[in-house]
């Protein structure tokens, strides 16, 4: 596995260039408003060939990636620091609508984050890194008798993707978030 922050090896000049133009590209495109990625739009916008967005991009899903890689880096540092927040379950909360809020602000970040396959090394590092700082918190609050034994740091993911669905497909209403959130941290709690 490649380590965190490298896509693989060492790039010449002109291709790390062509990648960072490309990336620049499609940021510009988001921050427009245009969230279809298309590549070969991307590759005209960028003044490269077609061959050479699709060498560093294959898919779409590879340049949602990419562009989430900072998102992901801050929602790592968000775990760590939950995982040792003195009272583990008000870090499991603020852990969960953090990843929750940055979920809905991003479609491409959710997307990422539910994706069972990566294209990118660094995204299954990050999301290693992640799962691990999430399976460390949550021993710690099984250990305060504060959530349930059966719940996984994967267990959490999903459902926080089973909520982050649920409110998109609704009216996106604050209250409904809210309310979403509070279930599932009710639920995770241990049977009475």
């Amino acid at each position: 596995m490649t380590p965190t922050g490298e896509q693989g090896p060492a790039l010449r000049a002109d291709a790390a260039r062509n990648r960072a133009r490309v990336l620049r590209v499609a940021r510009e495109q988001l921050a427009a408003g245009d969230d279809s990625l298309q590549l070969n739009a991307i590759a005209r916008l960028a003044g490269v060939g077609v061959g050479t967005v699709y060498r560093h991009f294959p898919t779409r899903h590879a340049l949602w990636e990419a562009l989430s890689a900072e998102r992901f880096q801050e929602l790592v540092d968000e775990a760590r620091a939950a995982a040792d927040d003195e009272d583990a379950l008000a870090g499991l909360h603020h852990l969960l609508r953090f990843t929750l809020m940055r979920m809905l602000d991003d479609s491409g970040f959710a997307a990422v984050l539910e994706s069972a396959g990566d294209a990118e090394a660094q995204t299954s590092a990050l999301k290693a890194e992640l799962d691990r700082a999430v399976a460390q918190l949550l021993d710690r609050a099984r250990r305060a008798g504060a959530i349930r034994r059966d719940v996984e740091a994967d267990d959490v993911r999903r459902l926080l993707c089973g909520i982050e669905h649920a409110v998109r497909s609704g009216d996106s209403d604050p209250a409904h978030t809210e309310v979403y959130l509070d279930v599932l941290l009710e639920g995770l709690r241990p049977p009475r």
